[in-house]
């Protein structure tokens, strides 16, 4: 059957069939290859998007923006400063403002809800670039990364191991985008930071759909052994109390992506992804106040050493952002 996605809201992976997101993956490779090539042919002249930022990002935005101008699109970035969402107009309201104004809306923010109110009340589709309880966007580039370093195998022939604090949009989203594509998937770290248990149902109904394989573990070897890719991301916040930090980084150290956390895959070529930014050394104003605060000098959730190697793709992964968002942008808008 032929996958049509003009007009569609993209806000979460549940959203979609397995076969409407290996459309968007194929979707990606082909706008790469373009890209590369100098060949891309402009399909978005004429459209306008606008990105509503309540948090900042860097590959977000970025993604986003290039995307767009790619595809010969224009974009507004409105920062927190520049909307008057929240503030002195309501969500309602502004999603109905800016459907005037714009062919398709971005947001990205701290409330899952709110990106839900802004597709429940825009005459355009809406792009959730992250909130609280899932990362859609991400997880395209995530599935692009893999496969490219995977030889061109199938989602369903993939198998990765996220380690660390899953209780949040990447645990959620990396645990249901490879349920839906039968893809077989760890989320390994303390129980009490597993995706909730609606989550969990979720991941079940759907991987039962695609034969997927799910396994939620403390354990790490049961975790690693035999993975294609081990993923992870960031375990505390700016804006934490430093007590939470202490006991966050306590719960969550055995999980700490490094040589031996590698070593125990059993698999030669293991590769390496994370969403970034991270916390891998002290350069950074953040990443200099961890360290001394937690006493890791040698990363966080991932040492250097890790993050440099060889294994390391978290930059075609942060390089494929952009065209998982473009092909978002294409599906959605092109006529």
């Amino acid at each position: 059957m032929p996958v049509n996605l003009h007009q569609r809201d993209y806000l979460k992976e549940l959203d979609f069939s397995s076969a409407e997101i290996r459309f968007l993956l194929d979707l990606a490779r082909d706008l790469k290859r373009a890209k590369k090539s100098g060949t891309e042919v402009r399909r978005l002249e004429g459209k306008n998007i606008a990105l509503v930022f309540e948090k900042t990002s860097t590959r977000t935005r970025c993604a986003f923006e290039v995307g767009a101008y790619d595809q010969g699109a224009h974009v507004t970035y409105l920062d927190p400063q520049s909307s008057q969402m929240g503030h002195k107009e309501s969500t309602a309201d502004t999603a109905r403002v800016l459907s005037r104004y714009f062919d398709a809306i971005e947001f990205r923010g701290s409330s899952h809800s709110l990106v839900e109110e802004l597709a429940q009340y825009a005459d355009v589709p809406v792009y959730n670039g992250l909130t609280d309880q899932w990362h859609p966007t991400q997880t395209l580039a995530d599935f692009q990364t893999m496969i490219e370093h995977s030889n061109g195998r199938a989602p369903n022939q993939i198998s990765y191991s996220y380690l660390g604090d899953a209780r949040n949009n990447m645990g959620n989203s990396l645990l249901i985008m490879g349920a839906i594509l039968g893809s077989d998937v760890r989320i390994v770290g303390p129980e009490k930071l597993w995706p909730s248990a609606e989550v969990q149902d979720q991941a079940k109904r759907r991987a039962a759909e695609s034969g997927a394989q799910i396994t939620l573990t403390e354990d790490l070897d049961e975790g690693l052994r035999g993975t294609d890719f081990v993923h992870t991301d960031v375990w505390v916040s700016m804006g934490e109390p430093a007590q939470v930090w202490q006991e966050r980084v306590e719960l969550l150290a055995p999980y700490q992506v490094n040589d031996t956390t590698m070593r125990r895959s059993q698999n030669d070529h293991v590769r390496f992804l994370h969403c970034l930014p991270a916390f891998h050394d002290t350069t950074t104003k953040v990443g200099r106040q961890i360290a001394d605060q937690t006493g890791m000098s040698d990363g966080l959730e991932v040492t250097h050493e890790v993050f440099e190697s060889a294994a390391s793709v978290v930059f075609d992964q942060a390089e494929n952002r952009l065209h998982t968002i473009k092909a978002i942008l294409v599906a959605t808008l092109a006529n």
